[in-house]
C-alpha cells in the first residue's frame, strides 16, 4: 500500500512538473509571438507611411521635370509607326471604354443595392459598408484599366515629355489605388471582426 501511494505521488509530481513546463514553454512562445507581431506591425506601419510619401515626392519631381521642358514635339515618323499609333489608339480607347463600363456598372449596382436595402423589412446593419467595399473594388479595377490605357497611349515612339507625363499619371493613379486598397482591407477586416464577435 505504501508503495502504491508513494508511486502515485511521484506520478502526480512528475505530471505536475510536465504541466508546469508546458505552461512555461507556451508562455515563452506566446511572448516571442507577441514580439514578432509587434515587429511586423511596426514594419507595416512604417511602410504604410513611407510608400505614399515616396509616391507623392516622385509625383512632384516628375511634374517639376515636365515643367522645364520645351514643346517636346516628336520627330517625323515612319508609315509603320503611324499605323501602329492608330491601332494602339483604338486599343487605348477600348480600354477607356472598359474603365467607364466597369465604374458605371459598379455605381448602378451600388445604387440598386442601396435602394433595395432601404425598402427591405429586415435590413443588414452594415449594408452601406458592403456597398462601399464593392464600389471600392470596382474603382480599383477601373484605375488599373486607366493605367493600362495610359501605358498604351505612350507605347509607340514616345517622347521624353510623354514618358514623364505617363510616369506622373501612373504615380498619381498608383497612389489613389494604394489608399483605396488600404481602405478596402480595413473595411473587410473590421467587417470580419464584427462577424466574429457576433458568433
Amino acid at each position: 500500500m505504501f508503495m502504491d501511494t508513494h508511486y502515485k505521488k511521484r506520478v502526480v509530481q512528475t505530471s505536475g512538473r510536465r504541466l508546469c513546463l508546458q505552461k512555461v514553454t507556451t508562455l515563452c512562445q506566446s511572448k516571442s509571438l507577441t514580439k514578432q507581431m509587434k515587429r511586423e506591425s511596426l514594419q507595416e506601419s512604417i511602410v504604410s507611411l513611407l510608400l505614399p510619401l515616396a509616391l507623392i515626392i516622385g509625383f512632384v519631381l516628375l511634374l517639376s521635370l515636365n515643367g522645364g521642358q520645351g514643346s517636346g514635339e516628336a520627330p517625323a515618323s515612319t508609315p509603320l509607326e503611324d499605323w501602329l499609333k492608330l491601332i494602339v489608339g483604338y486599343l487605348a480607347v477600348g480600354t477607356e471604354i472598359a474603365v467607364a463600363f466597369v465604374i458605371g456598372v459598379a455605381v448602378v449596382r451600388g445604387i440598386f443595392t442601396y435602394i433595395r436595402q432601404l425598402f427591405m423589412r429586415r435590413r443588414h446593419i452594415d449594408f452601406t459598408e458592403v456597398i462601399r467595399l464593392q464600389l471600392g473594388r470596382s474603382l480599383a479595377l477601373g484605375l488599373e484599366f486607366a493605367v493600362a490605357s495610359d501605358i498604351l497611349r505612350t507605347a509607340v515612339a514616345p517622347t521624353r515629355k510623354d514618358i514623364v507625363n505617363l510616369g506622373a499619371i501612373v504615380l498619381l493613379r498608383t497612389l489613389l489605388n494604394y489608399f483605396l486598397e488600404r481602405e478596402i482591407k480595413q473595411g473587410e477586416q473590421s467587417r470580419s471582426d464584427q462577424t466574429t464577435l457576433q458568433k
